[in-house]
């Protein structure tokens, strides 16, 4: 058997934002957002998976948007690949969502919470645990202002348990999103609505255009990943490049200095000194000037 890769964004949707995957977002999202102990027990998956409504937008990311039994919006991303100004990108959609419930004139008290869960797959905060999640705070006393506004990051890169040590439910689901598009069959021991999730991303299910649409957006991410390669090697090799002329160059300033300061404490003047390390007087009492203005502190 042959599975999407969920990491793409219209698998992503395929999986989770279809009309009959409701038990399946329902199930995912109680396994990795804190709803503060309890429970989601319905929602509404609004502007479901359609093959018309995706075409033509493959350069652009793809969202899964559901509100909640509570009246709260949640909107899900997957980004496989980072960008310029992709954090204030998260944060402005999950403003304009919250804003955007309230028509002109309607008291702001009929406003819902509004929670951004973005999944990456790349780091975004090195040294962090696997979820992060950001509120509005006082900044020196951590009083929280409200939750209407919450932002939860996944980054998939730092998951890495194996088939074998998946425990809970959270496990079972990051595994599926980060593994299935590299499997030829469905891992045991998972639970209903994942193995739901495998048989709508078994390819044999989909239809000839949704192939095309699916294996189309995946190798544009893997031609963009190798674009991001190769600059960042050369980024890299140039950068080597430039820091040995550099280190060299420090290299060099650094005996100039050490000489114009031994030769001064031998007896020899500034306008000895310079023909030697071949500057001008003025720069050699400029540098003595500032060597014994450290050794002073």
């Amino acid at each position: 058997m042959n599975f999407l890769d969920i990491r793409t964004d219209f698998a992503f949707k395929k999986v989770f934002g279809s009309e009959g995957s409701k038990d399946i977002l329902l199930s995912f999202l109680n396994a990795v957002i804190d709803f503060n102990g309890r429970l989601i027990c319905d929602l509404t998956i609004v502007d479901p998976y359609n093959i018309p409504m995706l075409k033509g937008m493959k350069d652009t990311y793809v969202d899964v948007k559901a509100e909640l039994d509570d009246g709260s919006r949640v909107i899900i991303e997957m980004q496989v690949l980072n960008h310029e100004g992709f954090e204030k990108r998260i944060l402005y959609n999950a403003a304009k969502n919250y804003s955007t419930q309230l028509n002109k004139g309607e008291p702001f008290n009929l406003l819902n919470p509004v929670i951004a869960l973005t999944l990456t797959d790349f780091v975004l905060f090195p040294g962090q645990p696997l979820i992060n999640c950001f509120k509005l705070l006082e900044k020196e006393r951590f009083i929280e202002y409200n939750d209407d506004i919450e932002l939860v990051f996944i980054e998939l890169p730092k998951f890495d348990k194996t088939e074998a040590e998946l425990d809970t439910v959270q496990d079972k689901w990051l595994y599926f999103i980060k593994n299935a598009g590299k499997l030829d069959c469905v891992p045991k021991n998972l639970g209903q609505e994942q193995e739901k999730a495998f048989a709508i991303a078994n390819e044999a299910t989909l239809s000839a255009e949704e192939l095309d649409l699916q294996h189309r957006k995946r190798d544009w991410i893997m031609i963009q990943k190798s674009a991001l390669d190769l600059a960042l090697k050369q980024g890299i090799e140039q950068g080597i490049e430039q820091g040995i002329e550099r280190g060299i160059e420090q290299g060099i300033e650094k005996n100039r200095r050490a000489t114009i300061v031994n030769a001064h404490r031998a007896g020899l003047s500034a306008e000895s000194i310079a023909p030697i390390v071949q500057l001008s007087q003025a720069e050699v009492e400029a540098v003595l000037a500032q060597a014994f203005k450290v050794q002073e502190r």
